[in-house]
């Protein structure tokens, strides 16, 4: 199995972590992680893709092992991260790629796309939303009340998100056996998640989501326009971004390939091995 290797480099004076393994000269895979985790989701799926694939996955700034620079020093928005990620990938010398999008990585990788739309070479989206469709309306609630106002009143009724509870219940929701999914995960995102300052970074990506609804239209042209290759391997049971998300892909490209897996929103705990040879055998196909 390939060898993983664990690196940093630095992008408009933040420190960027991120893990890679693969052949130099292979096609890119971006692998971009979701809330509250980092990299580290991806710890047994990367030496599993590394022989087709140079595979690349950066902690984004705020999560893992990059940079959590204060809310004063940093504007935590999507489009921050997103230009950070840019920046990194500009470092590493990446031109083209195939992006794997997760929760938070979804945004991310649009914006990606909408700035440079030629250097995407195919998506693979796990539970990283593009569609009105996918919003679970109980879980968003909140979010969308603290992001039209937010008050002392919608910023209390979101704090439990941050919290053990809310964590652990993101990795074990919709399991069908819950002892799959190992505890250290969520585990390494609390420990993170209690850095100081890292609650009021979190609150601005919180506040800052609805802008990701607002280029929902100008992903789906961009899809339409490209037929971009598509993969929506999905955790059928999450109750945060549901599948009809994933099968909403076929609007815009007709020729995505969805995979609905009896899973929750962090497929890769509980379904490591089936998602590994589902994207091995799209890749296969162009």
């Amino acid at each position: 199995m390939a060898t993983v290797h664990h690196r940093s480099v630095s992008v408009n004076g933040h420190n960027v972590f991120y893990r890679e393994a693969g052949p130099q000269d292979a096609p890119v895979l971006l692998l971009l992680h979701g809330y509250p985790s980092s990299s580290h989701m991806f710890r047994h799926l990367i030496p599993r893709l590394a022989e087709p694939y140079r595979v690349i996955a950066p902690d984004h700034i705020g999560f893992g092992l990059s940079s959590a620079p204060s809310v004063g020093e940093f504007a935590y928005t999507f489009e921050a991260l997103a230009k950070v990620t840019q920046g990194f990938l500009e470092e590493l010398g990446v031109e083209a790629y195939t992006v794997y999008t997760q929760d938070y990585g979804a945004p991310i990788a649009w914006r990606l796309a909408l700035a440079n739309p030629s250097a995407v070479q195919g998506v693979i989206s796990q539970n990283g939303n593009a569609y009105e469709e996918g919003f679970v309306p109980d879980f968003w609630a909140p979010i969308w009340n603290y992001g039209a106002d937010p008050s002392p009143e919608n910023e209390e009724a979101l704090r439990p998100a941050l919290g053990r509870k809310a964590v652990e219940w993101q990795y074990t929701h919709g399991v069908p056996d819950p002892t799959t999914v190992d505890p250290d995960a969520w585990e390494h995102d609390l420990a993170l998640l209690a850095r100081p300052g890292v609650d009021e970074a979190q609150l601005a990506l919180f506040g800052d989501y609805s802008t990701n609804r607002a280029l929902y239209p100008e992903v789906h042209e961009w899809l339409r326009s490209s037929q971009v290759p598509v993969l929506a391997v999905w955790g059928r049971n999450d109750e945060i971004f549901g599948p009809a998300g994933a099968t909403a892909f076929l609007d815009d490209v007709p020729h995505a390939r969805v995979e609905l897996l009896d899973g929750g929103h962090f497929l890769l705990e509980s379904h490591l091995d089936d998602v590994a040879r589902i994207i091995l055998d799209w890749r296969s196909g162009f």
